[in-house]
């Protein structure tokens, strides 16, 4: 019996996230963003990232990986429990009640 290889990555046309959420997530970052009154560029500076990435996390085009959104929660000043709870209260109520596509 051959080994079947293991391809890095995933499968052509797999996505890890879920573009509902992704908006939610970029429109708590912008809120908390605007909220502590810093530039968009600064805040990627900060959190070790170009500024085009940050734009694409607030508009819903990428969804971070944990580590950036870690790195994101810190150089905004708050945990990634609020940026988290703050995604969560954008999320539309069929979401919060675990009805939506993402449950």
């Amino acid at each position: 019996m051959s080994e079947r290889s293991m391809k890095p990555g995933r499968p052509k046309g797999a996505t890890t996230s879920d573009p509902v959420v992704a908006v939610a997530f970029g429109a708590a970052v912008r809120e908390a963003r605007l909220a502590v009154g810093i530039a968009q560029e600064e805040l990627a500076h900060k959190a070790g990232i170009e500024r085009s990435h940050m734009g694409k996390i607030e508009r819903g085009e990428h969804m971070p990986t944990l580590a950036l959104a870690l790195k994101v929660a810190r150089a905004l000043g708050i945990s990634a429990a609020s940026l988290v709870d703050r995604t969560e209260q954008g999320l539309p109520a069929s979401y919060r009640a675990g009805t939506g596509a993402g449950s």
